[in-house]
């Protein structure tokens, strides 16, 4: 029988990924389509670690016969354990490489028939060993659709309380035993009304007990009261169906990405080589140890920091610090957990794992950031709650003056809150479906409120206004003998199929050039320096400064020549230098428009920050337009967050675009977090705005989306006060039926939630954003 090991401690959405381990492809079980939920204890997630180490779970299971597409196992849980068998088939059957699948319970088989002519067979039982083990957690749940939020268990009464159903019923009753005058017995319709008002009675009470105050919800279970008691129960029931719809709609905007685990352990993979006792072997990357030496392959990501023993690399480490040129790296020089091994291969002395990493302690200051409010602070709603009292007091000099509780009953009907309960949120939930379906992912009716106040833009440089990538800007020939067409030639040939991002960008330019790239032959090349082949019979070298006078080639023609601020390769062709390529990280094609359009149309303050060295920042930001004393270089993610901070203490409202590990605690901070979909994941998860086309005019956009909505929201605010207010002295002055203040009151809700929706009846975005002054 054979005993597997695999961790699970704070798994992503599970599904099967591929990693290179040397020259081998390894299997990292992840099941599809499936989320672990997460219990939220005193505000931090709980993964199941006990004195500091992650927690494991063992299975037992062993393979009967095996033939190649087809294999039967013996599980023993499936004997005794039917949740266990339900999740385990779940599992099975959303696997796409599986074809069929039968379950014994009774005699604990299982067997699997997959298609073999597209996994390996070894691979298969690797593959249904992570299922089997998966299917082990209890708090596997599927998802019912691939952008469904996570599934996070609750214990808070209101929401498990069935208040909107409750309420349709009771409204449902009211109007077949009212104005259809069917025999509906009034206890039944009063009963549904009392079960119903559970949760606003629940939310008046804790605003009483814990608020210290009379809220919104007390002068609704006043008014629902009072017209239960007297018998009208169509406007209680009408009231509490259009207060749930209202809640439940603003739930809706709420956040939910933030329960999302931000583990750093997810993201480097679950398996590390290691080399102990002078053996290789594969360990789970929670068993790694202070001391332990881990080998990091080409493709793979360093899982540790530490410093390397031997062996070099060339590390690409821009998701860390925002440096867009890869770096070779050697014996005894540093190596960070989160950057990417391009090329090399390296032998790490492990020295700080997991949090203690440098990226895990940018997760750390991220979280630690101050966690804001998801539901929608506004001015309306201010006001709506500030009425309360005197509304509660304006009923009271009614009632002593008239003696009548119906009159009463009007007044705390025509509370003005109910319809900005319903229409903002709707309004809101609108807007972010309209954003949503222009590739605008906006989290939350915050994020949507703060972006139309946003006077001060962060950006990071490197991924959001750059692009990231190496690009060719320029060829020249330094022998007039030869073109610079053929210096590209030269250089393309000699560069096909490495994996340099130099070489990469030089090949890309080749092909835009439509150079015809000849043949190569013989090559060797040099980690960190450059390239030697024979081509067309003539021995090229491509590479740095360095490298060609390592060759023996002559870089006289260099003195004195034009020298350029961008980095360059050289090419030499039969031992004479023959032209220079610079390269360079360029800005993206919409960022100059971008960024014009913020500082002149707008006139958003906009800042840079980035890793970069302050040479490589002001040229940037000089092309930009961004002032001198808006840019911010060599600075790590603790600096990025000051500098947020700082703006935010000066009063403004911040929001920051970026797209790495080492931008994730100034997106915590800012008041307006901005990313893009091809985005770190943990960038991602800590946005407030996802940018899904990967382009900023989809920023323009965004604003614009969020100060229409805000606009939209005044509108709504005035078709439920003006109706409200004159209904209202109506009210007191003469009388009014409770049943004609609830058709006011629910009618100019229903006007402005209807009203609200206007966002999602548009065909399509409005480009021009207005004014911001």
């Amino acid at each position: 029988m054979a005993k597997v090991t695999v961790p699970l401690a704070s798994p992503p959405p599970v599904q099967i990924l591929q990693k290179t381990v040397g020259e081998k492809n390894e299997e990292v079980c992840l099941a599809p389509k499936f989320e672990k939920t997460l219990q939220e204890q005193n505000g931090k997630v709980s993964s199941g670690e006990k004195n500091g180490h992650s927690s494991q779970v063992t299975k037992s299971y062993s393979i009967v016969h095996a033939i190649q597409g087809r294999v039967r196992l013996r599980v023993p849980r499936l004997r005794h354990d039917r949740d266990y068998t339900q999740r385990l088939q779940a599992l099975l059957e959303d696997d796409p490489l599986i074809t069929s699948i039968r379950i014994k319970p009774a005699a604990a088989s299982l067997v699997v028939t997959y298609k073999s002519s597209a996994v390996a067979d070894a691979k298969m039982q690797s593959r249904l060993n992570c299922l089997i083990v998966t299917a082990g957690d209890v708090e596997i749940v599927p998802r019912v659709a691939a952008n469904q939020s996570l599934v996070v268990p609750t214990t808070d009464t209101e929401n498990s309380w069935p208040g909107l159903q409750l309420s349709a019923v009771a409204t449902v009753l009211a109007v077949l035993g009212g104005p259809f005058g069917l025999p509906i017995p009034p206890m039944m319709v009063a009963g549904t009304i009392v079960l119903a008002t559970w949760p606003v009675f629940q939310r008046a009470l804790a605003g009483i007990a814990t608020q210290r105050k009379l809220n919104i919800d007390f002068l609704d279970f006043m008014a629902i009261a009072i017209t239960t008691v007297q018998g009208q129960f169509l406007t209680p029931s009408l009231m509490l169906s259009l207060i749930e719809i209202g809640e439940n709609i603003r739930d809706r905007t709420a956040r939910s990405s933030q329960l999302q685990t931000l583990d750093l352990l997810n993201s480097l993979g679950q398996f590390v080589w290691v080399e102990r006792d002078g053996e290789k072997q594969q360990i789970p990357i929670q068993d790694v140890r202070r001391g332990d030496t881990v080998i990091v392959y080409p493709g793979e990501q360093v899982p540790v920091d530490g410093s390397i023993l031997r062996g070099k690399a060339l590390l690409d480490e821009q998701k860390l610090t925002g440096e867009s040129m890869p770096i070779l790296k050697k014996q005894g020089q540093p190596v960070f957990a989160s950057t990417l091994v391009r090329e090399g291969r390296i032998y790490i002395l492990t020295e700080r794992v997991g949090n203690d990493t440098r990226a895990g302690q940018s997760i750390k200051l991220m979280q630690e950031a101050p966690v804001h409010d998801t539901r929608m602070e506004n001015h309306a709603t201010k006001i709506a709650e500030r009425a309360v009292v005197p509304t509660l007091l304006l009923g009271g000099i009614v009632f002593a003056a008239t003696r009548n509780p119906a009159r009463v009953a009007s007044v705390l009907t025509l509370d003005l809150c109910t319809g900005i309960r319903v229409s903002i949120p709707t309004t809101v939930l609108a807007t972010l479906t309209y954003a949503a379906r222009h590739g605008i992912l906006i989290r939350s009716g915050r994020a949507l409120e703060q972006l139309a106040e946003v006077d001060t833009i962060v950006f990071d440089k490197t991924g959001t206004l750059t692009k990231g990538e190496v690009a060719v800007i320029g060829v020249e020939s330094l022998n007039p003998s030869v073109s610079s067409l053929r210096v590209l030639a030269l250089a393309a040939a000699a560069e096909q199929r490495l994996t340099h991002p130099v070489a990469e960008a030089v090949i890309r330019h080749a092909e835009a050039e439509q150079v015809t790239i000849p043949n190569r032959s013989k090559w060797n090349y040099q980690l960190g320096l450059g390239v030697q082949a024979e081509i067309e019979g003539e021995t090229v070298s491509v590479g740095s400064d360095r490298f060609l006078r390592q060759q023996g080639i002559d870089m006289e023609p260099l003195n004195g020549h034009h020298q350029w601020s961008a980095s360059a390769i050289y090419v030499a062709s039969n031992g004479q230098l023959q032209g220079k390529i610079r390269y360079s990280d360029i800005l993206r094609q919409e960022s100059r428009e971008v960024i014009t359009q913020l500082l002149t149309v707008e006139g958003v303050e906009v800042h840079m920050l980035t890793g970069d060295n302050r040479r490589t920042a002001r040229a940037v930001a000089a092309e930009l337009g961004i002032p001198p004393m808006h840019t911010h270089a060599e600075a790590f993610p603790e600096q990025k967050a000051a500098v947020v901070r700082e703006l935010h203490e000066q009063g403004k409202t911040v929001a920051f675009v970026g797209d790495g590990i080492n931008d994730s605690p100034a997106l915590a901070y800012a008041d307006v977090s901005v990313s893009f979909a091809n985005g770190s994941e943990i960038a991602r998860e800590t946005a407030d705005l996802v940018l899904m086309q990967n382009d900023l005019h989809g920023l323009l956009e965004a604003i614009a989306i969020a100060r229409q909505a805000k606009q939209l929201i005044q509108q709504n605010t005035g078709i439920v006060v003006v109706p409200n207010l004159g209904a209202l002295v109506i009210a007191v002055l003469f009388g009014l039926n409770p049943l004609g203040a609830t058709v006011v009151n629910n009618g100019s809700t229903i006007v402005a939630g209807v009203n609200g929706l206007r966002p999602i009846l548009k065909h399509s975005p409005q480009k021009t954003l207005p004014s911001a002054r």
